[in-house]
């Protein structure tokens, strides 16, 4: 088994009121020096080891997990996992 690390995030061009209103709040607590605040989804997967886990992690995001419209995701394979 290998432990998968999902990291899904708005694309730069889309606007992210999450972000903005812990932004607004991170400066109402006098954190000036904050500057930009996104906010994004992190998931993890354990998956059976395969030569093609990479392309199963990319098709499980690209139909699944990530909407690829308006998000990016990216992703780390880690080493195998013994339970």
């Amino acid at each position: 088994m290998k432990k998968v690390k999902v990291f899904i995030t708005l694309k730069e061009s889309v606007l992210d009121p999450q972000g903005q209103a812990v932004m607004q709040s991170l400066h109402n607590m006098d954190y000036q020096n904050v500057k930009d605040v996104r906010i994004g989804k992190y998931i993890e997967l354990e998956v059976e080891d395969s030569a093609d886990v990479a392309e199963q992690v990319d098709a499980i995001c690209d139909k699944l997990l990530a909407n690829t419209v308006i998000e990016n995701y990216r992703y780390e394979i880690g080493e195998e996992i013994h339970s």
